[in-house]
């Protein structure tokens, strides 16, 4: 397992047990990052207006879309570790 990879894993791991809840764009930022890191680009449908939540959390990962997934694993990384 690469270096990157453990990082990722023990941030995923202490995204758990962050002091405080992070702000709502801080949370999609955190989303988006993970999804990219683990899935790359974003390809699923689209959510319809009704789910919000979902479509937020769609907009955020799509954002992301050409984002190389060490690159993204990288800034999950470092965004975890700032907020712990």
């Amino acid at each position: 397992m690469s270096d990157l990879k453990a990082a990722f894993d023990k941030a995923m791991a202490d995204s758990k047990n962050l002091s405080e809840r992070p702000d709502n764009a801080t949370l999609l930022q955190i989303y988006a990052l993970y999804k990219q890191g683990s899935g790359g680009d974003n390809n699923d449908k689209k959510p319809g207006f009704s789910d919000m939540v979902a479509r937020a959390k769609w907009d955020a990962w799509n954002k992301l879309k050409g984002t190389s997934q060490d690159d993204a694993m990288q800034q999950y990384v470092d965004l975890i570790e700032s907020l712990s």
